[in-house]
């Protein structure tokens, strides 16, 4: 459930980005925020300004249930998302939009990158994930620990693609609401697949 309410702002930011027409600078959402909008991107202006009130509703209210604290990295994500939301909304840019998803997937690349040298066992993120259902030897949590942060390094790098590279970034929305999701989750079946032998057995 709660997977389903984290990605919710996505679904959100794509209707708004394919149900408002990019010329429309005087969108009710853009009126709301004080924007003065873009020549001829509007849609991704207006649903910038729906992702970011639907974050602050969703992570609200995860915030209630989750007994008025929120995980690291979703402060990160929300943290994130205001500051290059606001400042697409304050300079009419949509530049700093599309470098969201860009900093926060290098971010959490890093972070499983780096978790490892802030504690005294050296263990790796990853492991405290999976170890309920992987047996693997140290040198292999580690190995496994540098190809989940690869996975977000190439997501990375697929939004750069098309969001600026890619047909002027024509399908970068299209990206940003299914195939994120997508290539992250066939990564983790492909790692699953691959690592099958090392599954615990269960009783």
């Amino acid at each position: 459930m709660k997977a389903l309410l984290d990605y919710l702002p996505i679904i959100i930011f794509f209707y708004f980005l394919k149900t408002t027409d990019p010329k429309d600078s005087h969108h009710p959402l853009l009126q709301l925020v004080g924007s003065s909008g873009n020549t001829n991107q509007n849609d991704i202006l207006v649903a910038t300004c729906a992702l970011l009130i639907s974050t602050l509703v969703v992570y609200g209210c995860l915030f209630f249930f989750q007994k008025f604290k929120l995980e690291k990295m979703q402060w990160f994500i929300v943290i994130m998302s205001m500051i290059f939301g606001g400042i697409t909304l304050a300079l009419g840019d949509v530049t700093y939009i599309k470098m969201k998803a860009v900093v926060i997937n290098i971010g959490m690349g890093l972070g499983f990158l780096i978790t490892p040298l802030f504690n005294k066992e050296r263990m790796p993120i990853i492991k405290k994930m999976l170890d309920p259902i992987l047996e693997l030897s140290h040198r292999g949590w580690i190995r496994l620990n540098w190809v989940w942060a690869g996975q977000f390094f190439l997501i990375a790098g697929l939004h750069f693609f098309f969001g600026f590279i890619f047909m002027n970034g024509k399908y970068w929305g299209e990206f940003t609401a299914f195939g994120d999701i997508i290539v992250l989750l066939s990564c983790f079946a492909a790692i699953l697949f691959f690592l099958r032998k090392h599954f615990k057995t269960t009783d």
